[in-house]
């Protein structure tokens, strides 16, 4: 068993942004009938099983719903977060090498806070496995490449002060596409400084420098880190035929790449071609992590005089990596600088959108700078009152106090970060305090208007 590949199908037929909206439950749907017309799930080395459900519990492992994980979270997004959760599961048992967890709804644009639905996610699958091999294998190094066509802001907001968390995105440029972020200067805060790479894409990136970033850059920085679980947010609107991208990225081109990442698992994130690229990208990407030829499968327009790459991305591209290398082999240096110019607290102000909604959260996070420990997270967050108003509901948009305390933070720093939280409690500004203490898996949420304080369980 431990030299097959692992596969969870979930396509969410309950849950869609609307009828009509790309992300729905047919994204799925003509993936599955590819897979039975070319008989892939009759292969012996590819195994599948069945969907599973996240708890309250691992997910409050990572975000601090707002009031609450039940009020953000329905039935699917827990789902295909506990979809990945089990593959993972497997992975680490041996049973499976490696896994492909093909579900929906998408999670990579959810960050710590959640308010509602951003970029198509309310909750973050990938970081929800995360935090799961942490707490029950004790998985001390992980590694995220995120291959999506947007930039994975929420999986960067979450992992942005954590050293032991190695975050790659590489995606289209943002000026160009949705959530206008991912950035070469984005490189993480101060104990993390350079953990964080951005790799800002132009449009028409063709499978030429695809590979060439993913062989010059990710798998030399993949290989100094030497993480100990590798995730890819295996997004597939780079396709070329995708309608909310304007990359040239073929299903060869995501094979290839897959083969050279090697991913213990890969959760799917975005794709919106549901006909012309999805079934093709998602067999490619299958077959390359089952080890099993995939030059046969190209898509019915595939046209490669259309998808050449101007000399001009080329040339950027080449520049982007060698200012990259640059960057990351000098990480060490860079993060002492970062580390020196703050004495005791780090702060970042921050602008959230959120646009399946339509309202702007504003969020004063504040790291505590510590020469032991990775240190513990403060996050004021808020949205002005105009946009509580006419007919929204109340309480998801009050202001809220949130404290995350890093499961290697230190003594000092876990007893300060509870002050933090019991002094909070007592501050008439917060409608609701949370402290999420990962050290010792332990998750309180304080409701100011009756004064009841309860875990977040399983």
């Amino acid at each position: 068993m431990g030299n097959k590949t692992g596969l969870v199908f979930f396509p969410a037929f309950d849950w869609a942004i609307s009828p009509t909206h790309p992300e729905r439950e047919e994204r799925l749907l003509y993936t599955r009938d590819q897979f039975i017309e070319e008989g892939v799930l009759d292969l012996p080395d590819i195994v599948e099983y069945p969907a599973a459900v996240a708890t309250p519990h691992e997910i409050a492992r990572v975000h601090f719903c707002i009031p609450g994980v039940d009020y953000q979270t329905m039935t699917a997004h827990r789902i295909a977060a506990g979809s990945a959760i089990s593959l993972s599961d497997k992975i680490m048992s041996g049973e499976v090498k490696n896994g492909f967890a093909i579900v929906r709804p998408p999670g990579h644009h959810a960050m710590r806070v959640v308010r509602g639905n951003r970029g198509f996610c309310n909750i973050n699958n990938e970081a929800i496995v995360v935090e799961h091999l942490r707490r029950v294998y004790g998985v001390k190094r992980i590694a995220i490449i995120d291959t999506d066509v947007h930039h994975g802001d929420g999986t960067q907001d979450i992992y942005y002060h954590d050293p032991d968390v190695l975050f790659i995105s590489f995606h289209q440029d943002g000026r160009t596409i949705y959530p206008g972020t991912g950035f070469t200067d984005e490189l993480g805060g101060p104990r993390a400084f350079a953990y964080t790479l951005n790799i800002p894409l132009p449009p028409g990136t063709s499978d030429k420098s695809l590979l060439y970033v993913i062989e010059n850059l990710i798998l030399p920085v993949l290989n100094d880190f030497k993480p100990d679980f590798v995730i890819n947010s295996a997004g597939q609107d780079n396709h070329y035929s995708d309608p909310l991208g304007s990359m040239k990225i073929t299903a060869q081109g995501y094979a290839k790449m897959t083969e050279m990442l090697k991913p213990d698992l890969a959760v799917l994130e975005g794709g919106y071609a549901i006909e012309s690229a999805l079934p093709y990208v998602n067999l490619a990407i299958l077959l390359a992590m089952a080890g099993r030829d995939y030059s046969y499968v190209t898509e019915p327009d595939y046209d490669p005089d259309a998808l050449s790459e101007d000399q001009s991305v080329t040339g950027y591209v080449c520049k982007l990596v060698e200012q990259l290398k640059e960057v990351w082999d000098s990480r060490e240096k860079l993060c002492r600088m970062q580390y020196n110019k703050y004495d005791k607290y780090f702060y970042q102000q921050k602008h959230i959108y959120y646009d399946t909604i339509g309202f702007e959260e504003k969020q004063l996070e504040r790291i505590r700078i510590c020469s032991d420990c990775p240190g513990y997270i403060m996050i004021d967050s808020h949205v002005p009152y105009q946009f509580a108003k006419d007919g929204l509901r109340g309480v998801e948009y009050s202001r809220v106090l949130a404290v995350s305390i890093h499961n290697r933070c230190c003594e000092n720093c876990v007893a300060e970060a509870w002050d933090v939280y019991n002094k909070s409690k007592k501050d008439e500004r917060y409608a609701y305090v949370y402290v999420q203490d990962k050290t010792v898996d332990s998750f309180l949420t304080y409701r100011k208007s009756d004064g009841r304080e309860w875990h977040t369980e399983g």
